[in-house]
């Protein structure tokens, strides 16, 4: 499937095998990845990083497969998961971080694009949460509000 924003091919990449129940080797309970899993989420860190961190260094294959709930269900039970969706949350930080660039470097017209790209995702993103209910309906994106939020 071709890109969003370019003329080019996607890369490809690896699928995970299909299993249907918790390898032998995995030495962690349920329980013990629940726990490790609400620790990260205390440190402030976002669903994403936890699950390749409990991949790389706890050797937990895949959560769901083992606890039956997902990252981000088990830090909603908990009270640690924003309002806000991560990935909409990250390309907030990219516009961001890209306006701050824009104010100090006015003239460099390739960011300019890049932005008005990145802006182009996160309107799409909101649409689509606002249509499954995990934004509310009146939720809009403007930079400022985005700041905000953010920092």
């Amino acid at each position: 499937m071709a890109r969003l924003h370019s003329g080019k091919r996607g890369s490809s990449g690896s699928t995970r095998p299909l299993r249907t129940e918790v390898p032998e080797w995995v030495s962690m309970s349920a329980e013990d990845i629940e726990a490790k899993i609400v620790e990260m989420a205390k440190d402030g860190k976002q669903s994403a990083i936890i699950g390749n961190i409990l991949r790389d260094m706890y050797g937990v294959p895949s959560v769901k497969l083992v606890t039956g709930k997902s990252v981000s269900s088990i830090m909603k039970e908990a009270g640690f998961y924003t309002e806000v969706p991560e990935d909409l949350f990250n390309l907030m930080k990219k516009a961001i971080n890209l306006r701050n660039h824009l104010e100090n470097n006015p003239r460099d017209t390739h960011s300019t694009v890049g932005l008005k790209l990145i802006e182009s995702k996160i309107r799409r993103l909101v649409k689509y949460y606002r249509g499954t209910k995990v934004l509310p309906a009146k939720w809009r994106y403007s930079p400022d509000t985005a700041r905000l939020l953010v920092e």
